[in-house]
């Protein structure tokens, strides 16, 4: 039987795309790639994959994760297989270089970033940029190892600090602090390459920011991502020229799923900082709006799952 393939590493991430595809009676496989044997003389079963694989895969003890699913990907790409959020999706998920580099070939603007290999050399290129900066990971994930450094003496105390972890691929990025009239980004999620809708997301407590419910925490509890529901607004109506250049960029990458995040600045310009191919939605902001994002990618697959499935057929005879 054909199935759709989810290629993850997070169980908690993927309980709400389950019971989408149990709404729907899809047949699904999951493929936990944390670690394991690749067979590359075999043949992968046929089905349409959806990665699912995360950035912040590495903090949750799974450091190889992209590595292997990478390796995957490669191996699905060679026998022709229906991936969604294949091998380029794949690149750019783990990599916010790779995100600001290709999204400026299609007008994007992205904040001004400077890529340091080498702690020693962050505060030469903090002197560069200028004060109040943005220190960040460039392998991240959940908004991991954002900082707001207003001054060389802050920059100096944070990289003395235990917190100052340095990024899973050795990059750091300062980047151009963008300063916002309200403290809130816009998160514009799409499927099948297209548009559903955006979110506005409360940013006054903080950066390290997940939609998902499973990165909500009780009151005395720590998480590295604090992000109660309430701090998420779907946006009615939402109209903005970057969701042409979005889809075009998606369409180049083969990007079926994603979440993208940007800000305005005083000046009303759009700074596009964060692309997210393994996007969550917050259960609570799609209740009140009568959406519901992981119904849509179950649709999305399983609709796919037939159309493929028809073409085969028609092969065949």
């Amino acid at each position: 039987m054909r199935k759709v393939h989810v290629i993850h590493e997070n169980d908690s991430w993927v309980a709400p795309l389950r019971a989408q595809f149990a709404k729907l009676g899809t047949p699904v496989e999951e493929w936990f790639l944390d670690q394991g044997v690749l067979d590359l003389t075999s043949a992968p079963p046929d089905g349409v994959f959806y990665n699912r694989m995360s950035a912040s895969s590495h903090t949750r003890d799974h450091r190889y994760a992209a590595e292997y699913t990478g390796a995957t990907l490669e191996w699905l790409a060679r026998h022709d297989r229906t991936i969604v959020n294949g091998r380029r999706a794949l690149a750019l998920e783990i990599s916010k270089v790779a995100q600001y580099e290709t999204l400026a070939r299609f007008g994007v603007r992205t904040p001004e970033t400077l890529a340091v290999v080498g702690r020693h050399n962050i505060a030469r290129a903090a002197e560069r940029l200028g004060f109040p900066l943005i220190l960040k990971h460039n392998r991240a994930g959940k908004g991991l190892g954002v900082q707001l450094i207003l001054s060389r003496l802050g920059l100096d105390d944070y990289l003395a600090a235990p917190e100052a972890v340095t990024p899973v691929d050795g990059i750091w990025l300062v980047q151009r602090y963008i300063e916002a009239p309200e403290p809130f980004i816009t998160r514009v999620e799409f499927v099948g390459g297209r548009f559903m809708y955006a979110v506005r997301v409360d940013t006054s407590q903080g950066f390290e920011l997940c939609p998902a419910d499973q990165c909500q925490i009780p009151e005395g509890a720590a998480c590295p991502a604090v992000a109660p529901s309430e701090k998420f607004r779907i946006v009615d109506g939402f109209v903005s020229p970057l969701i042409q250049q979005y889809e075009a960029f998606l369409a180049a990458n083969e990007i079926g799923i994603a979440g993208i995040e940007f800000i305005v600045d005083r000046q009303g310009q759009a700074f596009t900082y964060d692309v997210n191919t393994n996007t969550n939605y917050n259960p609570d902001a799609e209740a009140r709006a009568g959406r519901s994002g992981m119904g849509a990618i179950a649709r999305y697959l399983t609709d796919l799952l037939e159309a493929t499935s028809r073409e085969k057929r028609f092969v065949a005879a």
